[in-house]
């Protein structure tokens, strides 16, 4: 049987590199984008490297009386954050190396009348995978009718896909029941990301940016810097 690595992830907002990472390795990514949405975390924020440091790039989510809704039926709120984070990235970025090639593609994702934050999220992250050169298949979950939760929809999707192999981020240890996995007779691994450490624009270096920091300093040489092993990486596992 020809081997098939399928990963799963839930659609985050302008994804670190560990994020592109897991889908650099694998033939199949699936955007989990029928999980439950949940707030305060890398769902609808992400950071920018900045002069002072770091700083959150925010995108307010209709939340009031929708404790269940999913990735997929959120909406983002109306209002001026889009012209606020444009002027972020600016300020950070529009005097990087590569600024005057990347920031176009941000000024176009904006300038969209999306209102679901999975649509927004799932159009940025197919920018970066084109950047850093995925070649992974990519599949929405929400199109491929795979009911459960948990190990069960995780299980479900690979099946679905044709999967020999799973993997999955360090935190999966915390929750994934394996033996699901190994009666189905697909192997499960665990991503080991030992994050880049590479020129910002600022110093000195801080490490989980979203993955724009790395194109936006590095260009076309993102792709390599992230991949090669001879790169100098951080010692520690990076799960965020």
């Amino acid at each position: 049987m020809t081997s098939r690595l399928v990963t799963i992830h839930q659609p985050e907002c302008f994804p670190w590199l560990g994020f592109v990472d897991k889908a650099a390795q694998a033939d199949v990514f699936v955007i989990l984008d029928d999980a439950q949405y949940s707030k305060n975390y890398f769902n609808n924020r992400n950071k920018v490297r900045t002069a002072q440091g770091w700083a959150w790039v925010t995108i307010p989510v209709e939340t009031a009386g929708k404790a269940t809704q999913t990735f997929a039926e959120a909406a983002m709120v109306a209002g001026g954050w889009r012209r606020k984070h444009l002027a972020t990235w600016t300020q950070s970025y529009a005097a990087a190396k590569f600024g005057t090639t990347h920031l176009p593609f941000l000024d176009d994702l904006y300038a969209r009348p999306l209102t679901k934050l999975s649509d927004f999220n799932i159009a940025a992250i197919r920018y970066l995978f084109e950047q850093f050169e995925v070649k992974a298949e990519v599949h929405v979950s929400s199109g491929l009718g795979c009911e459960g939760a948990a190990t069960d929809k995780l299980l479900a999707l690979c099946r679905r896909l044709g999967a020999t192999e799973y993997l999955s981020g360090i935190s999966g240890k915390e929750y994934l029941d394996e033996t699901k996995f190994v009666a189905a007779g697909i192997k499960v691994r665990y991503q080991d990301f030992h994050h880049p450490v590479y020129a910002q624009r600022f110093e000195p270096f801080h490490p989980a940016m979203t993955a724009f920091d790395l194109l936006f300093n590095h260009g076309p040489e993102a792709a390599r810097i992230l991949r090669d092993p001879a790169c100098p990486r951080l010692n520690e596992v990076f799960t965020s």
